[in-house]
């Protein structure tokens, strides 16, 4: 079990428009207006479980970022470490699938506030000096030169400061666009790291290993996960442990959702969920990743952590929203068995 006063959580945080139910971008006048991103997901979740958490950005000093940071400090996220300045909120829009048509997102956040930050704009002594774990994704390095230089300082300060450092690779193709690629990045980042969050195809582009497929198609092999989350940690020695994501997409609105985990000296495999009648699998990853850090400062089992995080992952796809708006409680229901969705009363 690690320990933890406060969880740190770094990246950007956008406005998030989304079509209504399963319309197409614009087939209605009306888009949902929230706020969303990975490290933000991660922190609202921990906070839902009881954990401390911090979240750490740069918001633009107008009416957006007043409006983002109310949010986030409704949930009880602690705010005190953003920073304001000139510029932008970054916006990204989703259109919701439906069957065999997949959701798609539509980025537009370049020249964001977050995306001017670089190293030096935060004190990250001060942010770390009551904090024992520091999250980030492969979200934050991929939007400009300047927050893959400050992504990188901020997880070399945390490791020299005996923070435990997870990362959810989390590769974006379309953010990838000012000259250095994923690998080249990635790879220098996850040195810093104690605890990988990935699902293969991350692990391919992120850290340029490569994934044996299932022998069989659509039938995943267990047995090769085994031999690539080994294969992550020969190449990351530092590396405690590597937990992969087994998402089955058998249409937008059916999938199977299960994950494993390696900590070097077992290998762990979770209960799958078959997921029916998707609400909103966008965040589903980030509600793995706070789902897990939970499960590893809460459980000395890794079993039971591993089995919380995919539970947690799996409540999230019923809920509109980048947010995982669920209860410790709620999540362990559903590891017992409580999985029959009757009316409590």
């Amino acid at each position: 079990m690690y320990s933890t006063r406060k969880i740190i959580t770094f990246g950007e945080i956008m406005l998030r428009l989304k079509s209504k139910e399963h319309d197409l971008l614009f087939q209605s006048p009306e888009l949902e207006a929230t706020f969303g991103g990975g490290e933000a997901n991660v922190a609202v979740s921990l906070t839902n479980y009881g954990l401390p958490s911090s979240f750490v950005t740069t918001l633009p000093a107008n009416e957006l970022g007043t409006a983002c940071l109310s949010e986030l400090r409704r949930f009880g996220v602690d705010t005190s470490s953003i920073r304001r300045s000139a510029g932008r909120l970054g916006i990204y829009y989703l259109e919701s699938g439906a069957n065999q048509r997949p959701s798609k997102v539509i980025y537009d956040r370049e020249y964001s506030s977050f995306s001017f930050s670089k190293p030096g704009d935060f004190n990250w002594e001060e942010i770390f000096s009551d904090a024992d774990w520091f999250h980030i994704s492969g979200i934050t390095p991929a939007i400009s030169a300047s927050t893959a230089a400050l992504s990188l300082e901020a997880a070399g300060k945390a490791r020299e400061m005996g923070l435990t450092v997870s990362c959810d690779l989390n590769y974006r193709g379309k953010l990838w666009n000012y000259g250095k690629s994923a690998e080249e990045i990635m790879r220098e980042l996850f040195r810093y790291v104690h605890v990988g969050i990935a699902n293969e195809e991350d692990c391919q582009k992120c850290l340029g290993i490569n994934f044996d497929a299932a022998p069989e198609k659509g039938i995943l092999d267990h047995a090769s996960y085994k031999r690539l989350s080994e294969k992550v940690m020969s190449e990351f020695p530092q590396l405690e442990m590597m937990a992969i994501t087994l998402r089955e997409s058998k249409s937008a609105d059916h999938n199977g959702w299960s994950a494993c985990l390696h900590n070097r000296s077992q290998f762990y495999l979770s209960k799958k969920y078959e997921i029916f009648n998707i609400v909103d699998r966008v965040g589903g990853g980030d509600s793995f990743a706070g789902g897990l850090i939970y499960g590893l400062c809460t459980y000395d089992d890794p079993q039971q952590a591993l089995e919380f995080a995919v539970a947690a992952s799996c409540l999230k796809h019923s809920i509109n929203g980048d947010f995982n708006r669920v209860s410790a409680e709620d999540v362990k229901k559903l590891v017992d068995g409580d999985a029959s969705g009757r009316v409590q009363r």
